[in-house]
Order: structure tokens, then sequence, then C-alpha cells
């Protein structure tokens, strides 16, 4: 059975401190809904209804052009050892880039990664839980190290050609900001 709260509670955020995945959907109001799972220790709770994640360095930018055009963010994690257990955070996202102001600030709660590019904050509205009975048994057996050693490689000029030919709209066309001047 679904429940729902107002903000994330203490055993909320320890059962996300303790999960290796999680997945963030957005969409924009015409075009595709965006769902992708995410890793490496980028994820921090940063109160009861604050949330941010260190986005790194990929083929797309689909979240931010979806926030930027209407800010609507959900992000789930699941249970996959011991108690089943579903966690959805929806909220409104707001993107930090390496331009912005509050850029320096932000970064502190995070393990310098290669590849950075911004930080994704949610500023969650509700939070849900629901029973995870069908989610499987799965085992972690640790991060994969090609994103890192392939942004390592291109170095910060590299990564900001990619970015510049790459994440600049999303694949229907919506810009971004990825590159906008704070």
């Amino acid at each position: 059975m679904a429940k729902f709260y107002p903000e994330l509670t203490q055993p909320l955020q320890s059962f996300i401190q303790q999960q290796q995945i999680f997945f963030t959907a957005s969409a924009p109001t015409q075009g595709r809904i965006n769902l992708s799972p995410k890793g490496m220790d980028t994820f921090r709770c940063l109160g009861t209804q604050e949330v941010a994640y260190l986005d790194l360095t990929g083929s797309g930018s689909e979240t931010s052009a979806h926030i930027a055009e209407n800010g609507r963010l959900t992000i789930m994690f699941c249970s996959f050892v011991g108690d089943p257990l579903i966690l959805r955070l929806y909220g409104q996202g707001e993107v930090i880039r390496p331009c912005d102001r509050t850029w320096s600030d932000r970064l502190k709660s995070f393990e310098p990664l290669p590849g950075t590019r911004q930080i994704v904050v949610l500023h969650i509205e509700s939070v849900q839980t629901s029973c995870g009975f069908g989610v499987p048994l799965y085992e972690y057996q640790g991060d994969r190290d090609q994103l890192l050693n392939w942004a390592t490689k291109k170095g910060e000029e590299g990564l900001r050609d990619y970015q510049v030919q790459k994440n600049q709209v999303s694949i229907d066309g919506l810009p971004t900001g990825l590159m906008a001047e704070g």
C-alpha cells in the first residue's frame, strides 16, 4: 500500500544512503519522457525537503532541458537487497552549473569526479513509498569505471568541446542551458 509523506523522514534518508542506484524521470510538455539510471556515489540528501545529485557528462542532458522547460522531476530508489521498498521523490528541479554563483557552495557536498558538468537539485513537494514486492533481488558488484576513465582521458578542454557538441539540446530539440552564462 502506497504511503505519502510531506518530506523525507530520517529512516527514508537512511534508506537512500544505502542504495547504489537511483533513477531520474523528467518529461517536456511535448516530447519524450526521460528515465535515467544513476550511481557512483553522486546522490546527497541535503535536508528533509531537498536532495541533489552530481551530474556527470554523458551522451545527453535531457533532465536539464526538461527542468528548464517545466521544472518537473521525479527521483526513484528501489531496494534490491533486504526488505522490499520503492521510494519516489516528487518535486521541482533546479540545475546548478559551474558558472552559477551557488556552484562552489553546492559542490562542497560531493566528492570531485571527472566529468562533473552540473548539480541537479530536487526541491521535494511529496514523498511516496510503496511495497516493492515485485522488485527482484540483485547483488551489487561495484561501480563501472568507464565513464570516469573516458572523462579523465578527454580532459577539461575535451569535455567542454564534447558538451558544446553533444549536450546543448535535448533529443526533442529543447535547450539544456548547459553552456549558459550565470
